[in-house]
This record gives structure tokens, C-alpha cells and sequence, in this order.
């Protein structure tokens, strides 16, 4: 399982990865394996500005549909459209191509709340 000590984690199953003021957000591989073949994500939530932990979008995949959690404050400034027409991005690459959103953060020290790649490992027992 990849967990890069790079990122940040939620309790949630996201990752975020942090460059300025811009985080960028997606789920953890533990996540995509879990949930299985996804065929769908939704954001609906481009260009608004919401709360940590509020539901910022939907993964669907071939048994479930999970909500998306926004692991920090800020807007929805962007949506990695091309998840649109290849969602199983999110299961071949999640750190990469599979990315969600980018977000500008309202407060950047949010950040440091947010587990490191050892705390997620606990989490998960990994």
C-alpha cells in the first residue's frame, strides 16, 4: 500500500498536498482499494467556499457511493475534469492523476492538524 510521507491525511481517506496557499486533495490508495472499481465522481461544489469536514463531492464506485470530505477551509477553486471521462484514474494513479480538487486554503495552519503518514498507517493499521 503507498503512503507517501509527503502528504497529509484525513481520518476521512484523503490526501492533501500543500504548494502556497493551494492545496490539492484526493483520496489515499487504502480508500480506492476499499471502495473498489470507481465509475463516478462528483463535485458540485466548484467556486464555493466551504468548512473543514463539510461534504465537498461523491466517489462512486461499483458497490457504494462514499462522501468527500473537505480536509481544510477554503474555496473550491478547481476540479481535475478529467476524472469526468476517466474516473478509474483515481484507482491507477490516486496521488497523481487521480487528484480531485484544489482548494485555496482560508487558514494554512489547518495543515498541521491533519495526520502525518505515520498517524494514517496507525489509522489503518497498515
Amino acid at each position: 500500500m503507498n503512503i507517501p510521507s509527503e502528504l497529509k491525511y484525513t481520518k476521512d481517506h484523503e490526501w492533501v498536498s500543500i504548494e502556497g496557499d493551494i492545496a490539492t486533495v484526493g483520496i489515499t490508495d487504502f480508500a480506492q482499494g476499499e471502495l473498489g472499481d470507481i465509475v463516478y465522481v462528483e463535485v458540485e461544489t466548484l467556486d464555493e467556499t466551504l468548512d473543514q469536514d463539510e461534504v465537498f463531492g461523491t466517489v462512486e464506485a461499483v458497490k457504494t457511493v462514499s462522501d468527500l470530505f473537505l480536509p481544510l477551509t477554503g474555496e473550491i477553486i478547481e476540479f481535475n475534469e478529467s476524472l469526468e471521462d476517466e474516473p478509474e484514474k483515481v484507482n491507477t494513479d490516486p496521488y497523481g492523476d487521480g487528484w480531485m480538487i484544489k482548494i485555496k486554503m482560508s487558514d494554512p495552519s489547518q495543515f498541521e492538524g491533519l495526520l502525518s503518514d505515520a498517524d494514517y498507517k496507525n489509522l489503518i493499521g497498515a
